[in-house]
């Protein structure tokens, strides 16, 4: 019988956006979880609880929801011009894995807040009452995200009124701007890092389903666009009418691994499963008065297109921050399935409908010799603690050095 103390983490819970999760500084993980690998994958798992074959997380941290299974480690900045660094893990459910292709645009609404409650940054760049710009480095793309945050008495501030749908209560306004987020790199294909295949749209083969049309893009993450009424959907549909359908999910990551492998992300369907955090599938349609999950009616008036995406094979809630970026890039380019749906024509920004309400964002694209360019997208996002303290977790799972004692 193992009857060994538990490990005593420092650890913040904090929520970011519509996301929440467990922030770790670097230094304070077990010695062997401080590098890349198995005994880091090892340690988040039970921090979270995965997997889990009853897909509720109650031996550990995680929400068992893709939004609530997901662990953040912050370190000193590697990258010269910026204050920190910001490494994200999505933490599979009912799967021992952790999957670290991509960034959480919702949890990077709480990075600054974190990197200066703990004195990451450079105390003469906090000013007493005002806003603090925090430079991140998003490790896991390799892009900058700027974090401007409002602080009072030398203090994050963290109530307010600002409102975001998706999130019960309100909170203080922390706009990001995602710097250059088209995701270099990634893709086989002849065209530019953007449009990884060159195209605006492509037409892909989905077995039982035929051809349909997508827009394949990398830009905040890699996601797959498709028109809803291809798939015989308004583009209204709420949690329940695509969670609840096995087979609707099935059809989904279909669709997913086919616009994985024309990206060059993966070099076969079956590899798909090795990568589930990216890409993302999202669909679109024009605007439509609808019922959010909250029951608020929605206008057709107020928003300029419907978006629906799923993450780790569940349709989201709201929208993911990253695949909002996404949005916002491919609405500022015409020729899209996005632009189109938004009903076509240049424009920097857009209101768009989901699940749980609406969200405004915005993008500087620009043509240069023929390839399209990003050079920011923006948008407006909340955060706080939940919780700061001890996190504890049992020891002898590949984290623990024998010698460590905590």
């Amino acid at each position: 019988m193992n009857a060994a103390p538990q490990l005593r983490i420092p650890a913040t819970y904090m929520r970011g956006g519509t996301s929440k999760g467990v922030f770790f500084r670097l230094q304070d993980l077990p010695k062997p979880a401080q590098q890349p690998g198995p005994a880091r994958d090892a340690l988040l798992l039970r921090v979270i609880g995965s997997p889990d074959p009853y897909g509720k997380h109650t031996d550990g941290m995680g929400g068992a929801t893709s939004s609530t299974s997901k662990c953040v480690i912050i370190s000193e900045a590697s990258v010269p011009g910026h204050d920190v660094d910001y490494l994200y893990g999505q933490v599979a459910i009912d799967s021992a894995f952790v999957d670290w292709s991509g960034n959480c645009g919702n949890l990077s609404a709480a990075v600054g807040p974190f990197a200066i409650a703990n004195g990451m940054l450079d105390p003469s760049r906090v000013p007493h009452d005002g806003l603090c710009t925090v430079r991140i480095w998003q490790a896991n793309i390799g892009k900058t995200i700027l974090a401007h945050v409002p602080v009072r008495g030398g203090q994050v501030q963290e109530t307010g009124d600002f409102e975001l749908d998706g999130v019960t209560f309100p909170a203080a306004e922390i706009v990001l701007e995602f710097i250059d987020p088209a995701d270099e790199g990634e893709g086989e294909g002849e065209g530019d890092t953007m449009f990884p295949t060159g195209n605006l749209t492509d037409m892909l083969d989905v077995p039982g389903i035929g051809i349909l049309e997508a827009t394949l893009i990398n830009a905040g993450i890699p996601t797959v666009f498709i028109n809803a009424a291809d798939i015989g959907y308004s583009g209204t549909e709420l949690q329940d009418a695509i969670n609840s359908d096995a087979k609707a999910l099935a059809m989904f990551e279909s669709i997913r691994a086919q616009g994985a492998v024309r990206m060059g992300l993966i070099n076969s369907v079956a590899d798909a499963v090795k990568r589930q955090h990216t890409p993302k599938v999202a669909f679109v349609a024009p605007p439509a008065d609808y019922i959010t999950s909250s029951g608020k009616h929605i206008a057709a008036a107020d928003i300029d297109l419907q978006v629906r995406a799923l993450s780790m094979g569940k349709l989201h809630h709201a929208m993911m921050g990253t695949c909002a970026v996404a949005i916002a890039t491919a609405a500022a380019i015409p020729g899209t399935v996005v632009n189109r749906a938004a009903g076509g024509g240049a424009r920097q920004a857009v209101r768009f409908g989901h699940p749980s309400g609406t969200l405004r964002v915005g993008a500087e694209a620009v043509q240069q010799d023929g390839r399209w360019l990003v050079r920011k997208a923006i948008m407006s996002r909340s955060a706080r603690v939940l919780m700061e303290g001890m996190l504890r977790v049992p020891q002898d799972h590949g984290y623990s050095a024998k010698d460590e004692t905590r």
